[in-house]
This record gives C-alpha cells, structure tokens and sequence, in this order.
C-alpha cells in the first residue's frame, strides 16, 4: 500500500542516518510513580528542543498536585540553555496527568497533540457529564496535528504519523532519525499496548505498529511507558523498529493481524484499569488543565460510578 507519510519518515531517516541532517539529542525523565518517560529532544545544532509526553505528579488520596517531575525538565532545559519550541503530547494520557500547563508556564512551547483529540473529548466529555462548557473542538490545544504533517525542530525535521488503536488520536513524531511512539509499543519482552478504553480498537492498533515498523530496521524508537517484564531489573524505553521486528512479545514478525486481536482482545479483558484513570483523563482532554473551578474556587475531579 502507498503511505506517502511513512516514505517521508523513511527518507528522513535515511538522511540523518547519512548526516545530511543532524541527529537529535534526547534526554528521558522517567517517573517511577506512574511507569512514564518524558523525553526532552533537541537539535544540537540550534539548541531548540520539544518536550514530549510530562508529567504533573498527583496525589490521588490527597487530590493534590505537585511538579517535582516536570521541575526536573525545566532543571535541564535551562542548565542546557535550550529554547523550547513545543510541548507535545502524543495523546491523552489515561495514566498520568500532563504537566504541559505548568511547563509553558517557566519555559514555554506550544501545546500540540493529534487532530483527532476532538473524537476522545466528544466520548469522554459525555462519560464525565462534562456539559456544554467544555469545548469538544480541540480548542484547549495550540495545535492539532494530521496525519502526514511535517515541521521542524530548529534543524531537525518532524514528521508526524497517525497510529490509532489505544485510543483514536494517538500519533507518533519522527524527529530525525528517531520515533517517539507513545502508547503503541512496548519493549519487546513486554509488548504492546492495550485496546480496550472507549475508542480503543486492537486491530486498528495492530495495523499502526505494522506501519511504524515498516520504519527503517535501524530508526529508533523512545517509548512512553515500561513496566520492567519478568527476569528484567532495570527500566527500559528505548529500543529499535529492527529489535522490534525481531523479538516483540506480541507483534513480531509472523504474527497475524488475527492472532493479534484474539490475543489482544483476551489480555485486555483480564487487565484492571489504570489507577489514575479519572483524574488523568478529565485532565489531559482539556490539554492538561484542570476542570474549571466551582463556586468555591475549588476543582473537583469526577468520578462516574458504574458508567466505566
């Protein structure tokens, strides 16, 4: 099938691979609590940078938030004197809040995530009861990007592949010679991601990875999450489309879309949902703030019961 997104992507690879363009600098911030990494990447030449995928730590017994997570970015951001041109996030996270917010605030960026954000508000704005007041147009974001689209990183290009399956507005960014693949992925011994939040579809997700893993074997891939599998001792979150193709636990090479699925589909009927799930959720679809406070000045957090 021609995917003139992905030969894009290919030959962009090719030409950092071939220094006809600099190769970017990542730095990873991993947060424990939540089983997140945060990237900062940047062009060495230009010292501008993006910001992919923070943190805002979260109480969830207190309802209290903190920023130690993303003041550990802003530490580097500064010691590194980058100039910070986005903050991107490749979709909603349902497992921790986005620090996105806060992080404009102390080092600036525009906040951009995939066009189809819009289909996660209509679903979760109606879960929440959010009511009218809640914009399901993406409008809570500076930039909506499509499938395809391209821009750049001071030096660096970028260019961005839609990857629906966990949830509908899932996008990948290839910067340089390097993939950052949010929820799509996991590392080879653990697997992939989950299908199964409102949205979500396995054999969407099956036909995404296969399309980031028609990348060049040699482009690297920076995860959002790891969970350390069985007979591992240290986090990982990156790995290569080749090691990908190779050894991945549920998507090497070989497997069917089917039996994809039907594993897929078994595996997510026996997982529980993620701890953060409420919070993270009302939070992240209005692009990382928080509900509008009520009449006490207070936000509150809702949590639908037997509607989830």
């Amino acid at each position: 099938m021609h995917d003139a997104a992905v030969q894009a992507a290919t030959a962009q690879i090719r030409r950092t691979e071939e220094g006809a363009a600099p190769a970017p600098v990542v730095c990873t911030f991993f947060d424990e609590a939540t089983n997140t990494a945060s990237h900062v990447v940047h062009c060495p030449v230009t010292k501008r940078a993006a910001v992919i995928d923070s943190v805002l730590d979260y109480d969830a017994a207190a309802g209290r938030t903190s920023h130690g997570s993303a003041q550990a970015i802003v530490d580097y951001v500064e010691r590194e004197s980058l100039t910070v041109d986005w903050q991107l996030e490749t979709h909603a996270h349902a497992d921790h809040l986005s620090a996105a917010p806060w992080l404009q605030e102390k080092i600036g960026g525009k906040l951009g995530i995939g066009a189809d954000i819009t289909r996660v508000q209509a679903v979760f704005g109606k879960i929440f009861n959010a009511g009218t007041r809640f914009a399901r147009d993406g409008s809570q974001f500076d930039h909506l990007f499509k499938d395809g689209e391209t821009f750049r990183i001071g030096d660096l290009p970028v260019t961005v592949l839609h990857v629906p399956g966990h949830t509908p507005a899932d996008m990948a960014f290839v910067i340089g010679n390097a993939a950052f693949v949010g929820d799509t992925i996991f590392m080879p011994d653990f697997g992939t991601a989950r299908a199964d939040f409102p949205g979500g579809d396995p054999r969407q997700l099956f036909r995404s990875i296969r399309r980031l893993l028609s990348l060049p074997a040699e482009t690297r891939l920076f995860l959002c999450h790891d969970y350390k599998a069985p007979g591992r001792d240290e986090y990982a979150w990156l790995t290569t489309v080749g090691h990908e193709r190779d050894y991945n636990i549920h998507v090497h090479d070989g497997v069917s879309e089917e039996e994809f699925v039907k594993m897929r589909t078994e595996r997510d009927a026996t997982l529980a949902m993620p701890r953060l799930l409420m919070p993270s959720v009302q939070v992240n679809m209005r692009g990382g703030h928080l509900p509008e406070p009520e009449a006490d000045g207070v936000s509150y957090i809702k949590i639908p019961v037997n509607r989830v």
